[in-house]
């Protein structure tokens, strides 16, 4: 879908329906946050880091690629790898023939780490979230947020 070019200044109902929209993330993002770290003693960015690498190949991404994926800056996701690093759940390993190559790979520690801790956080996403809309909505929240994760930057 294309949308052509607007005015720089949003109209009410727009400056409205944003302000919702990041209400409700916020809102959903802290209850989350709050049960995982009561619960399971883990940050929701660290959850996010360890879904990331148990998703990737061989449970390893580059630095680089794991701030991308975990929408954190480079100089954020190496605190929290270094955080998730002593708390044995991470570990850094070079590249194989690049001397300034390094990956965070996943321990079995953090894998059964994430798994307990996915029972925490999916549950919640279903009570805090899921639980609120039917089907259909659903389906058009998911449309429109993939359609809106999608736009070249």
């Amino acid at each position: 879908m294309t949308v052509p070019q607007q005015a720089a200044r949003p109209t009410r109902e727009q400056l409205a329906a944003w302000r919702n929209f990041l209400r409700a993330h916020a809102r959903i993002t802290r209850s989350l946050e709050a049960e995982l770290v009561a619960e399971q003693r883990l940050s929701l960015g660290s959850y996010d880091v360890l879904l990331q690498l148990a998703e990737a190949p061989r449970r390893r991404l580059r630095m680089a690629e794991l701030a991308d994926a975990v929408l954190l800056s480079r100089s954020g996701v190496t605190r929290l790898v270094d955080r998730l690093e002593r708390a044995g759940l991470v570990a850094r390993e070079r590249v194989a023939g690049d001397g300034r190559g390094v990956v965070a790979a996943l321990t079995e520690r953090g894998l059964d780490t994430l798994r307990t801790a996915s029972h925490t956080h999916l549950a919640g996403i279903v009570r805090h979230f899921v639980a609120h809309l039917d089907a259909a909505e659903l389906a058009e929240i998911g449309r429109i947020c993939g359609d809106l994760a999608d736009q070249p930057e």
